[in-house]
C-alpha cells in the first residue's frame, strides 16, 4: 500500500515518484505488483510482525493490505511484554468487509488461539487414545477437574479414583497421571481417567500378587474401607477382608474400635480363593489363642475373677482375660433371690467372683456361676427347719391352691389350703391370710432335692375332730345354729366358729321341699338335731324336721329306716352256697338250720 501523505512530506513531485517506482519495479505499475505472500484467509495461522502498540491493542502486519489487531490482554501475566518488531504467530479470526474505509480497515487476530491450535496439533502428533499422560490439575469445573497436559483436558469426577473421593478439590494444584480415554479432534476435546490407570495397575499387580500370596504369610497393608462386619485392606494391588471376628481374641463392638482408614497394619493370610479373587485376613491369629490351654488355666470347679462386659435378658457375659469370656446364666446368679433380669443383680464394668461350671473348647464357651461362690442355703435346710418345728414367715404370694410363705430370703414354704383349718372348707387362701402378713406355721415336710417345704397352719393346734367335736356333738342331740349358706341340695349351718354341719334338703321339713330358701334364710338361727358325726370325713349331718318330732315319731321313723335297710339286703338261698373245688352235684357247705343239730365233727361226703 502506497502512503501518498509520506511522499508529499519528502518534497518529491508525485509524477517523478511514480517514474522512480516503475523503474524499480521493472516497468510494472504499483497496482500491477503483488505485494503479499500467500493468500490471507480467516481461521488460518500466519506469522506477523508487531508494528506498533496502541492503547489496549497490539498492531501486527501479517502481509495483508490491512493490518491486524490483537487485544493486549492476550499477553498473560508472566509473559514477556510485546515488543515492536517482534514476530508472533496469530490466528486470523475475521477479515474486515469492503464497506469500511481503507485507511480504517483492521483484521481481528488472536495470539492465544493460535498458540492453543498449534499446541493441539503438536499433542495430536504425540498421543492417542489409551496412552498414559502426565499433567497438572488447574481447577475444579462442573463435573470434574481441568488438567493441563500441554493442552487442557477433562478429568470427570467419577474417573478421579477407584472409589469416588468426598472432595475432588484435594487434587487441585497437584501433578497427576492419567490414561487418555477419548479424543474428539473435531471439538478439540480430550477426556482422561486416573481411575482406569489405577485399575489397570491394580489388575496387573493383583495377578502378580495372587501368584505370590500363600496362606500363613504375614503381609503389610493399608486400611481402605471399614464396614460394620470388618475392614478392607489393600495388600498392594488386591484387597483382603479382615472380618471383625478375626480382629481380636477379645470383644469388640465395631472395627473402628481397633483400626481406622489409612492405618498400615500387618495381617496374616488366612485363606485365598483364586477363582473369586478373594482373600481372608486375620489379625488376632498373629498371637496364640488364649483358648489353647483354657482347661488348664480354668479347671472346672475352680474360682476366678472377671469383669462384666455385657448384660442380656438371659444372663451376663464376664471377661476372665483378654479373649476369654464366659456366660453366667440368670439361673446361676443366686441361690435364693428371684431375679427377673440380670441387671437387677449385676452391672457392666463390675468386677465379680465366679465359679467355672463347664468348658466347651471347640465352641469357645465357658459356663460360669455366681451363686456357686456362696454356700447353698438348701444344703442344711433340714437341720435349720426340722419337721415339726414352728417357723415365722411372711406371706409372699397367694395362689388358688395355697400361700407361699417366705421363711428366709429366697426360701419359701407352701401353706396349702387343706392345711389352713381343721374345720373350715377353705376355697381360697385369702379367706385366712393376706399378702405381706406375718404368720406362724409348722414344718410338715422338707424336700431338699426339689427345694420344697410344706407348711401347716392348722397343725399348730389339736385336731378337734379327734375328741372335741365327737364328744360335744353326739347323735340325736338338739343344737342351735345359724344358716350361713344355702345350696340346691341343702343348707350349711354354723354350730360354732369354724364348724359347720349340713342340713340336707330332705331333712328341712316333713313335706317335700323344692327350694330351701322357702323354708330358711341366710343368717336365721334354727334348732336342729344331730343325725351323725363322721370324724374320718369331717362331716356333721343335721335334721330340722326331726328336731320337732316327738319321741314316738322318732321311734317310728327309726323302725321304718331299719325295715327299708333290711329290704334292700340281697336274699341268699342257703342251698345254693358253693365254693372251693367241689363238684356240681350239690353245695360244698350247707347253711345251718334251727332244726338241724350241730356236731363238732362233720365227715365230708365221698
Amino acid at each position: 500500500m502506497v502512503n501518498r501523505n509520506l511522499i508529499h512530506k519528502l518534497d518529491i513531485e508525485e509524477q517523478d515518484w511514480d517514474i522512480q517506482i516503475e523503474d524499480a519495479l521493472g516497468g510494472l505499475s504499483p497496482e500491477e505488483m503483488e505485494w503479499g505472500g500467500e493468500e490471507v484467509t480467516a481461521n488460518k495461522i500466519v506469522e506477523g510482525k508487531i508494528v506498533r502498540i496502541e492503547n489496549e491493542h497490539v498492531i501486527v502486519d501479517v502481509g495483508y493490505k490491512s493490518e491486524g489487531s490483537i487485544p493486549i490482554t492476550e499477553w498473560e501475566e508472566g509473559d514477556d511484554p510485546p515488543q515492536i518488531g517482534e514476530l508472533v504467530k496469530v490466528l486470523i479470526e475475521e477479515l474486515e468487509d469492503g464497506m469500511t474505509p481503507e485507511e480504517n480497515r483492521m483484521i481481528q487476530l488472536s495470539k492465544r488461539k493460535a498458540a492453543k491450535i498449534e499446541a493441539w496439533d503438536r499433542m495430536m502428533e504425540k498421543i492417542k487414545e489409551g496412552d498414559v499422560v502426565r499433567g497438572f490439575v488447574l481447577k475444579k469445573i462442573k463435573g470434574g477437574l481441568l488438567v493441563d497436559i500441554g493442552v487442557h483436558v477433562f478429568l470427570p469426577a467419577s474417573q478421579v479414583d477407584v472409589r469416588r473421593p468426598g472432595d475432588i478439590g484435594e487434587y487441585l494444584e497437584k501433578p497427576i497421571e492419567c490414561v487418555v480415554l477419548k479424543i474428539d479432534e473435531t471439538r478439540r476435546n480430550i477426556v482422561v481417567s486416573r481411575r482406569a490407570l489405577i485399575e489397570h495397575e491394580r489388575a496387573t499387580k493383583k495377578t502378580q500378587l495372587l501368584n505370590e500370596l500363600q496362606e500363613g504369610q504375614i503381609r503389610k497393608g493399608t486400611i481402605k474401607n471399614i464396614a460394620d462386619f470388618g475392614a478392607f485392606i489393600d495388600l498392594g494391588g488386591i484387597d483382603g477382608l479382615l472380618h471383625i471376628t478375626d480382629m481380636s481374641w477379645g470383644r469388640i463392638t465395631h472395627p473402628t474400635d481397633l483400626v481406622k482408614i489409612d492405618d498400615e497394619i500387618e495381617v496374616l493370610i488366612l485363606g485365598i480363593d483364586h477363582e473369586k479373587e478373594k482373600i481372608s485376613l486375620g489379625l488376632k491369629q498373629k498371637t496364640p489363642s488364649p483358648w489353647a490351654n483354657v482347661e488348664e488355666k480354668y479347671p472346672i470347679g475352680s474360682r476366678a475373677q472377671g469383669t462384666v462386659v455385657n448384660v442380656m435378658s438371659y444372663g451376663a457375659f464376664v471377661k476372665l482375660e483378654e479373649g476369654i469370656e464366659g456366660l453366667v446364666h440368670i439361673s446361676e446368679m443366686s441361690w435364693t433371690k428371684r431375679i427377673t433380669h440380670p441387671n437387677e443383680f449385676i452391672h457392666v464394668g463390675e468386677t465379680i467372683d465366679v465359679a467355672i461350671l463347664g468348658i466347651n473348647k471347640d465352641k469357645q464357651e465357658i459356663s460360669l456361676g455366681i451363686k456357686q461362690t456362696h454356700e447353698n442355703p438348701w444344703e442344711n435346710v433340714e437341720e435349720r427347719y426340722p419337721i415339726g418345728s414352728n417357723v415365722m414367715g411372711t406371706v409372699r404370694n397367694l395362689t388358688n391352691y395355697g400361700a407361699f410363705i417366705e421363711i428366709e430370703e429366697g426360701i419359701d414354704g407352701l401353706l396349702h389350703v387343706s392345711d389352713m383349718s381343721w374345720v373350715r372348707k377353705i376355697m381360697h387362701p385369702n379367706e385366712v391370710v393376706n399378702k405381706g402378713q406375718q404368720v406362724q406355721c409348722r414344718v410338715l415336710s422338707v424336700d431338699k432335692k426339689n427345694r420344697r417345704i410344706a407348711l401347716g397352719l392348722k397343725q399348730l393346734g389339736d385336731d378337734p375332730w379327734a375328741e372335741y367335736i365327737p364328744n360335744k356333738y353326739q347323735a340325736n342331740a338338739l343344737v342351735t345354729g345359724k344358716v350361713t349358706k344355702i345350696t340346691n341340695f341343702g343348707v350349711f349351718v354354723s354350730l360354732e366358729e369354724d364348724l359347720e354341719g349340713l342340713l340336707h334338703i330332705s331333712e328341712l321339713a316333713n313335706h317335700k321341699v323344692e327350694n330351701p330358701e322357702e323354708v330358711v334364710k341366710v343368717g336365721e338361727e334354727i334348732e336342729v338335731k344331730i343325725l351323725r358325726v363322721d370324724s374320718d370325713e369331717r362331716k356333721i349331718g343335721l335334721s330340722r324336721k326331726r328336731a320337732e318330732w316327738s319321741e314316738e315319731e322318732a321311734q317310728e321313723a327309726a323302725a321304718e329306716e331299719q325295715a327299708t335297710a333290711a329290704a334292700t339286703q340281697p336274699t341268699i338261698n342257703p342251698e345254693t352256697l358253693k365254693g372251693g373245688i367241689g363238684d356240681s352235684s350239690g353245695p360244698l357247705f350247707k347253711a345251718p338250720t334251727t332244726d338241724a343239730s350241730i356236731t363238732d365233727e362233720t365227715e365230708p361226703q365221698s
